[in-house]
């Protein structure tokens, strides 16, 4: 009999007679390759709370082993341990405004020529107010995008930057002197006091300029333009309670 035969081999009739669930994990699996594809620089981290802010009640675990069977997990890079540091406190405004942070990147095309990038993003709620894509970003193009933004969010209070020479430049102190607004300058060689743009920046590099061969200055553009939306809009962030910017911005103004 059946009960002989696996007394026989050592095993339970109750095992042989298992037929595991292979369907079962399907919405799982699709739901999951849905996100990593729309969102593909996402860890497993974010991507579990996208799945949830899309309105799907699954276990942490049940995704992890999903997404584990995948084998979608990212390779963390090995980072050196350096001393402890000490860097100056750093402030998170109580209002949007309040300071901005500033900062530039670079990347280069698949030809070899190098661009720029401007980022500003507001302290308060991290969402990001531009990023000026060009070969060259001298002071004067900087103030046209500072007045860019102000156009339609205001005057900030404070801006925080470190001391490339496009910020120590005699027309970016005299604008800012015209305008009231405070230029609070980071100790050299101290990326950690303007850790919020430094944050930003990271993501930026990992999501957009890392992920993708660039052509044209254009291509980096809509990229860029696109990113910038989902970010505002669509990704949630650990230090908002996982709120979207905007989603925190709104919720601040509605108290």
């Amino acid at each position: 009999s059946l009960r002989m035969a696996c007394r026989a081999v050592g095993i339970s009739d109750s095992v042989y007679r298992y037929q595991p669930n292979l369907h079962r994990d399907d919405e799982v699996v699709a739901k999951l390759q849905e996100a990593v594809e729309r969102y593909p620089a996402y860890g497993f981290g974010k991507l579990f709370k996208v799945l949830r802010r899309w309105g799907h009640p699954w276990n942490h675990k049940r995704v992890y082993r999903v997404y584990c069977a995948l084998k979608l997990n990212m390779r963390r890079k090995g980072k050196k341990r350096l001393p402890k540091r000490e860097p100056a406190p750093l402030a998170s405004p109580e209002r949007i405004n309040c300071c901005w942070s500033i900062d530039f990147m670079s990347d280069s095309l698949v030809c070899g020529r190098r661009f720029r990038t401007f980022n500003v993003v507001d302290d308060f709620n991290r969402e990001v107010l531009a990023i000026e894509v060009d070969l060259n970003l001298p002071t004067p193009r900087v103030i046209r995008v500072l007045e860019r933004i102000i156009a339609w969010r205001g005057m900030p209070g404070k801006l925080r930057m470190d001391n490339g020479p496009e910020f120590i430049s005699t027309a970016l102190c005299d604008w800012a002197e015209n305008n009231k607004v405070e230029l609070e300058f980071i100790r050299p060689g101290k990326p950690t006091e303007n850790s919020y743009i430094e944050r930003f920046n990271r993501t930026y590099r990992t999501e957009i300029l890392d992920m993708y061969v660039f052509k044209t200055l254009n291509e980096v553009r809509d990229l860029t333009e696109n990113w910038m939306r989902e970010y505002n809009e669509e990704r949630p962030h650990d230090s908002l309670n996982d709120l979207t910017p905007w989603e925190y911005l709104e919720r601040h103004d509605s108290r």
